[in-house]
């Protein structure tokens, strides 16, 4: 045999090997821009009628229509999110099972000593969905009208002011942990499992003021029977303008806003994560979706998953430094 014919063999093993690779590419992609060909599950770690529930069942609504197959809410509270996270972890990533990340998440790094997963590198990044600005409210007809007052009855008396939240560890708790740790003051932070509970506390006055998101307190505020003295956003909020926020009312850089987001298992395909978050982006605009919103408290609004990513991020950090000048003990 030549030597030119000794090569014919390799050269052909070659060619078939780069063919094999070729198809395997149009296969996966072909695949992927059929995405998605049967239903999507996303998994909470919030219980059903809760506002993170409902922001979710508004997108999942518009994603079914736009992408034609069923996105389906699977709630799974409890643990303070881990079961949730774990469980979204250890699902394929073929992009039928998102998981709902936020402000929670972050906060969850903040307190726990250890997590059995890494919200940053075993889950990708898709889109920002619902921003929820908290309301700071009094009983109807106390003396405390803004939040100049409160700072300044605080520091007038030490030790004296009650601030109502949820349990520790919740955004509400943690908010009213930065309001001591800006202002100064000696208050005291105290939790309630439930927010009816909260509400009625602040209603009998066991509480001075209340730290809470807008949706459970809607109808007590609607009734006159709570008064809204500050929103804890940057800027006022579309729900309640004419409502000052806490920076105006004298403490600069109180920007508390939680959040919630999807991601998706890490390595999933980045073509199927664009379909999702372009699709987000687009679902969110919906003028139903914004109008049920802006009634729930909640302002709907998507990103790109770089924007995600950096709100995770900043968010980890600020809330692990405010745990740590608190010295709210790490939970195992």
């Amino acid at each position: 045999m030549s030597a030119s014919g000794g090569n014919t063999m390799p050269r052909l093993l070659a060619c078939l090997a780069a063919g094999f690779s070729c198809l395997a590419l149009i296969v996966g992609a072909a695949a992927q821009s059929a995405y998605p060909n049967r239903p999507v599950q996303l998994i909470i770690s919030y219980g059903a009628g809760s506002t993170g529930d409902v922001s979710m069942r508004l997108l999942m609504e518009q994603l079914s229509a736009k992408l034609g197959q069923p996105f389906v809410v699977i709630n799974k509270p409890g643990a303070g999110g881990i079961a949730a996270a774990q469980a979204a972890a250890a699902t394929p990533p073929d992009g039928y099972t998102l998981f709902l990340t936020g402000n929670s998440s972050a906060i969850s790094v903040a307190l726990f000593k250890s997590l059995p997963y890494n919200i940053l590198t075993d889950f990708a990044p898709v889109s920002t969905v619902a921003n929820f600005d908290m309301v700071v409210v009094v009983k109807a007809g106390v003396p405390l009208k803004s939040m100049q007052d409160v700072i300044t009855y605080a520091k007038a008396n030490p030790g004296k002011l009650n601030v109502g939240t949820l349990a520790p560890g919740t955004t509400e708790f943690l908010a009213a942990e930065l309001f001591k740790i800006a202002t100064g003051t000696d208050i005291a932070a105290v939790p309630f499992r439930t927010s009816p509970d909260m509400m009625t506390a602040v209603l009998r006055g066991d509480v001075d003021v209340g730290f809470e998101f807008f949706a459970p307190m809607q109808a007590l505020l609607a009734d006159h029977r709570l008064t809204a003295i500050a929103t804890t956003g940057k800027t006022r909020a579309d729900f309640l303008p004419d409502v000052p926020t806490v920076i105006e009312g004298g403490i600069a850089n109180f920007d508390v806003t939680s959040w919630n987001g999807i991601t998706v298992p890490a390595g999933t395909p980045r073509p199927i994560i664009d379909t999702l978050s372009q699709t987000t982006i687009e679902a969110l605009k919906t003028p139903s979706v914004q109008e049920a919103g802006k009634r729930l408290g909640m302002e709907m609004r998507g990103g790109t998953p770089e924007q995600l990513t950096a709100r995770l991020k900043s968010d980890i950090a600020k809330w692990t430094d405010v745990v740590e000048k608190a010295h709210i003990p790490k939970m195992d």
